[in-house]
C-alpha cells in the first residue's frame, strides 16, 4: 500500500515525536536527578545546585547505607516479602475472581459475596483491629505478617473478575464439552488467556510490597526483621553530641547530608523494580486472545 505523505501527516508525526519526547524526559529526569544528587558533594546538594549533572563526586551516602550489616538482611527480607506476597495475593485473587465471574446459576451466593467485597473495599475496621487480628494469629515479628497483612487486594479481585467475565463463553463451553471440570477450566483455559492482566496485577502487587514501609514499622518489634523500605526509612544521620569523635567520624559527618542520603535511599529502592519491569512489559502488549475463538 502506497502511503500518501501530506503536510498534515508530517505535522502529526512531528507533534507525536515532540509530545512523546517530553513524556520520556519527564519520566527519566526524576530518576537521573535523584542519582545525581546521591553522588554529589554535600555542600552542592544542600545548596540545591545539582540540576542535570552531579557536582563533585562522593559515594559516602551509598557507603553509609551498605556498610551496615543490617542492610543486606533488610534487602533479603524485602525480596522474600515481595516473592511470597505476590504469589500469595495472585493465588487468592484468582481463586476469588473465578467463582465470582461465573453465572449466578453456577454460584448462587455470587451477589452476596460480591457485596461483601465491595463493602470491604470501601470500608475497613481501622488500624487497631487490623493489628489486633494479626497479633491474635501470632504473626507479629514474622515475615508472614507482612505477607498476609494485605494479602487480598479487593480492587484487583474485581479487576480480574471483570476480565474473566469478558472472556468468550465459547472457550468455557468447548472445555466443558471436552470433559474439563472447573479446576481444569481455570488452570488450563482462564489463566493462560489472562497472562497480560495477571502480569499487570503482579507488577502492581510487587511494587506495593517492595515500596511499603509502614507495615514493617508497625508489625516488626526488632530492627533485624525490618524490610528494606522500613530500614532505610529509619536510617538517619545521627550526629553525636560531644567532642569525643575520631577524625574518621568527623570526615564521615562532613561528607554526609540528609539530602544525599535520602536520594541514595530512593535510588536503591527503585532499582529492583526497574529491573523487573522490562520482563513483564511484553505481556502488556501481547494479544494472547487473538484468534482464540474461531468465527
Amino acid at each position: 500500500m502506497v502511503r500518501n505523505i501530506t503536510l498534515g501527516s508530517r505535522t502529526f508525526e512531528i507533534a507525536n515525536i515532540v509530545v512523546l519526547g517530553l513524556l520520556l524526559v519527564s519520566c527519566i529526569y526524576p530518576l537521573w536527578y535523584t542519582f545525581c544528587v546521591s553522588i554529589s558533594e554535600k555542600s552542592a546538594a544542600n545548596a540545591g545546585l545539582v540540576t542535570i549533572f552531579p557536582i563533585g563526586f562522593s559515594l559516602s551516602s551509598y557507603k553509609e547505607i551498605i556498610s551496615d550489616s543490617l542492610f543486606f538482611n533488610a534487602f533479603w527480607i524485602s525480596i522474600q516479602r515481595t516473592v511470597l506476597g505476590t504469589s500469595f495475593s495472585l493465588l487468592m485473587i484468582v481463586l476469588m475472581a473465578y467463582p465470582l465471574a461465573r453465572p449466578k446459576k453456577d454460584f448462587k451466593m455470587r451477589n452476596t459475596f460480591m457485596w461483601i467485597l465491595v463493602f470491604c473495599m470501601l470500608f475497613n475496621g481501622g488500624l487497631i483491629p487490623w493489628y489486633l487480628t494479626i497479633q491474635n494469629y501470632h504473626l507479629i515479628d514474622t515475615i508472614w505478617a507482612l505477607v498476609l497483612g494485605g494479602g487480598v487486594p479487593v480492587f484487583d479481585v474485581i479487576l480480574i473478575m471483570n476480565f474473566f467475565r469478558n472472556l468468550p463463553k465459547e472457550l468455557n463451553e468447548a472445555a466443558v464439552v471436552d470433559g474439563a471440570g472447573p479446576w481444569s477450566v481455570l488452570f488450563r483455559v482462564y489463566i493462560p488467556c489472562s497472562i497480560p492482566v495477571l502480569a499487570a496485577v503482579a507488577l502492581f502487587i510487587s511494587v506495593y510490597h517492595w515500596n511499603e514501609f509502614f507495615n514493617g514499622l508497625v508489625l516488626m518489634n526488632t530492627s533485624a526483621n525490618y524490610p528494606l523500605q522500613t530500614y532505610i526509612q529509619q536510617l538517619v544521620v545521627n550526629i553525636p553530641v560531644g567532642t569525643n569523635l575520631t577524625p574518621e567520624q568527623y570526615k564521615k559527618l562532613s561528607e554526609l547530608s540528609n539530602r544525599t542520603l535520602n536520594a541514595a535511599k530512593v535510588f536503591i529502592a527503585m532499582v529492583p523494580m526497574l529491573i523487573v519491569y522490562p520482563f513483564l512489559q511484553k505481556y502488556f502488549v501481547s494479544g494472547i486472545m487473538l484468534g482464540a475463538v474461531k468465527e
